[in-house]
């Protein structure tokens, strides 16, 4: 049986940086595995410095790996195949801010190889994607900070590519702006594409994301789905209908005590957590001498 083609992997993905003057290697990222399905949103997190943007720039040839592998749809990030299946949007993105929102994206469009009325269709679908009607004869010096994210995410889609990156996409930007790359993000999924994101907003994470890997101080420490991660797997909640009184709660206490309570109306779960407790709870363990 052939094995998966994944949309990202990594292979033992390492990077160091040498400090000449200290006479000293900085791990920025340390044996690095990973894989992200074709179709799924996956988010990086992580404090700064943890690797996020080191991974991103690794998958996308942007810096070159002293130890492992990275691949795009099975292939080396080099590959010309893979360029032409991934869109980036850097953290903060850099435009010409005399050009308008039409302008940029033909501009944007013709580097991609996009001419003639193929472009021009694929300028309004985009525009109307990323709800820029009224911004797209404007200067893009004129900008707010979101309208220029959107701006830039339709840039990195102008190929119609089937993997985006977004390193931090909603950096700096109002929660107005925040919700609206966030929806965008899910219609993406909806389009069948895969993102790859990191972010510092955790609520906006649990809202969009199929899975998550957590990373602190150059390593990966957690990676699943965010059902799997979010569940408390050493406790159980246990729900009934209506109000518990003392009385009722004694009983069902001695009963469980007994494990003999199966009235047909109580439920039971698993308690979950939210997405900060996770990280908060991740990121300190590793801080931990």
């Amino acid at each position: 049986m052939d094995s998966p083609v994944f949309a990202a992997e990594t292979l033992g993905l390492t990077k160091r940086y040498p400090l000449a003057w200290k006479r000293r290697v900085v791990v920025a990222l340390n044996k690095l595995d990973l894989q992200v399905r074709p179709g799924e949103v996956f988010g990086l997190l992580g404090p700064n410095g943890s690797g996020k943007s080191t991974t991103i720039k690794l998958l996308l040839g942007l810096i070159r790996p002293n130890e492992g592998e990275a691949r795009i749809f099975g292939l080396g990030p080099d590959d010309l195949e893979a360029r032409r299946r991934i869109g980036f949007l850097p953290e903060n993105p850099y435009f010409y801010g005399f050009l308008t929102g039409d302008e940029t994206l033909q501009f944007f469009g013709k580097l991609c190889g996009l001419r003639g009325a193929k472009l021009t269709a694929r300028i309004n679908e985009l525009i109307d994607l990323v709800s820029l009607q009224n911004g797209r004869e404007r200067p893009l010096r004129s900008y707010s900070k979101g309208m220029l994210q959107r701006i830039g995410l339709a840039q990195a889609m102008i190929h119609d590519p089937d993997l985006l990156f977004l390193d931090e996409p909603t950096a700096g930007v109002d929660p107005q702006g925040s919700a609206q790359i966030r929806d965008l993000i899910l219609r993406l999924k909806k389009m069948g594409k895969t993102v790859i994101f990191s972010s510092h907003l955790l609520e906006q994470v649990q809202e969009v994301a199929d899975r998550v890997a957590i990373f602190s101080l150059g390593r990966k420490v957690l990676e699943g789905s965010l059902d799997d991660l979010l569940t408390e797997k050493e406790a159980t909640l246990v729900s009934v209908p209506g109000e518990l009184t003392d009385a009722r709660r004694d009983e069902l206490e001695r009963l469980l005590a007994q494990s003999g309570f199966t009235g047909a109306n109580v439920q039971f779960s698993r308690p979950r957590l939210s997405l900060e407790q996770l990280y908060l709870r991740t990121v300190e363990a590793e801080r931990q001498p």
